[in-house]
């Protein structure tokens, strides 16, 4: 399939151990790990091998990033759309602690699958630590903006507007302001959170008049999931300034143990009132600390 630098073979190793493959050793080989529907085989000349019927996840999620740092298996047979766009996505929507971050990023011919060399893909199958390395290449290559509303900010908006998605609605709609103004560009993609008119009557309040695509599970799209992973990352910056700032851990999630517990932990510690800085207060989460 592909031959790699012998320096590679020791860390290959590793993961593949940490992947549960059975390793052998061959005749002609470093190592062959095995599992079921993967074979991984490296020989002494440096070729690697890999087989199954389960190889498609195994290339893209970790051999091409980790080890091969191309692309070419994943996308050799597939015609990456390279119309200029605008692509939107949010995070912190569901997180109890930080705050709500909503980004795009603006892309035009080549720069599109360059976006895939990077290592853009949706954000959900990324570690953080992944998240903060590719969001600096993207910071540095390309059109966007990011709205990060904090929780104090949050707070006080959810308020005005009464519902989560409305509020992510007049988000978006500023972000993509942003762009508009930034890059001219009026072709726009969104992965769809809500009712489509939520997105449409925050443009029109506006006067965006654009070509408006929502779709679920949008993150598919290359430009959308370098959006997801810039807004992950202002994301995880938010929550770590947090931390830093009350010196203790805020737990990523919704109404887990681990949130409630360190929501009891603050409570005891400074009182009600900093909890307005660092959470969503309409979250159901706040009645289980409280009590």
């Amino acid at each position: 399939m592909a031959t790699i630098d012998p320096k590679l073979a020791d860390k290959l190793l590793e993961d593949l151990k940490g992947q549960n493959f059975e390793i052998s050793t061959p005749p002609y080989t470093h190592f062959s790990g095995k599992k079921k529907g993967v074979s991984c085989t490296l020989y002494k000349s440096g070729k690697l091998t890999v087989q199954g019927k389960d190889i498609a996840q195994f290339i893209e999620f970790y051999l091409e990033p980790e080890i091969l740092k191309n692309f070419s298996y994943t996308y050799q047979d597939l015609q990456i759309d390279k119309t200029s766009r605008i692509g939107i996505d949010e995070s912190g929507k569901g997180d109890f602690f930080g705050p709500l971050c909503i980004a795009g990023v603006y892309a035009e011919g080549s720069s599109i699958p360059n976006l895939k060399t990077l290592g853009v893909r949706d954000s959900k199958t990324l570690s953080d630590e992944s998240i903060t390395k590719i969001a600096k290449k993207i910071r540095a290559e390309y059109v966007h903006h990011i709205v990060k509303i904090n929780p104090s900010k949050y707070n006080e908006l959810y308020e005005q507007f009464k519902n989560l998605n409305r509020l992510l609605a007049w988000g978006h709609a500023a972000t993509i302001e942003q762009l508009v103004l930034k890059t001219g560009c009026q072709n726009v993609i969104v992965d769809q959170f809500a009712n489509e008119s939520l997105v449409i009557n925050a443009l029109k309040r506006k006067k965006l008049e654009l070509q408006l695509t929502q779709r679920h599970r949008a993150e598919e799209d290359l430009v959308v999931a370098a959006a997801s992973i810039l807004a992950r990352q202002a994301f995880l910056e938010g929550l770590l300034k947090l931390e830093e700032e009350f010196s203790m851990p805020f737990p990523k999630g919704g109404s887990s143990a681990a949130v409630i517990q360190a929501g009891k932990k603050l409570l005891l510690k400074l009182g009600q009132e900093p909890l307005k800085q660092v959470a969503k207060l309409h979250f159901k989460t706040l009645d289980s600390i409280l009590d």
